[in-house]
């Protein structure tokens, strides 16, 4: 089965886009969380960030900060959320961030799930310590 985004990007399937380059296509997505919410994914197809070769990780953000500022001129918003779901909820397996224009009161209030604290100072470190080793190694 063809990726609905390979799609749109190779211009096979029609979607509202708003700006392209060499490295991405940004469209609107079809069931926006407010008028000018954006999709912007790479033109090669990548199911999640850690699959976008590094080379293309400059290019491809220059193009979701592009499409960031004009969706905020464009939509009169005081901001945006950019966000990305990587793998888990991700209901297109090409990686694409959302990209929603944002103001006061809106109704979207922070992430949508649950979030809690640590049990305690010494579960936060171990956590941190796991993850610096990784970050660490070559």
């Amino acid at each position: 089965m063809e990726c609905v985004f390979c799609e749109i990007v190779a211009g096979r399937s029609p979607a509202h886009l708003v700006w392209a380059d060499a490295h991405a296509v940004a469209f609107l997505d079809r069931r926006p969380l407010f008028p000018g919410h954006v999709l912007v994914v790479p033109r090669g197809h990548h199911a999640t960030l850690t699959d976008l070769p590094p080379e293309q990780l400059d290019p491809y953000f220059r193009g979701v900060q592009r499409v960031a500022g004009a969706v905020a001129a464009g939509m009169a918003a005081a901001g945006t959320f950019v966000a990305a779901n990587n793998g888990v909820s991700q209901s297109v397996p090409h990686l694409h961030f959302h990209v929603v224009p944002r103001r006061p009161k809106d109704g979207l209030r922070g992430f949508f799930w649950p979030r809690r604290r640590y049990r305690d100072e010494e579960e936060a470190a171990a956590v941190a310590e796991r993850l610096r080793r990784l970050l660490s190694a070559p």
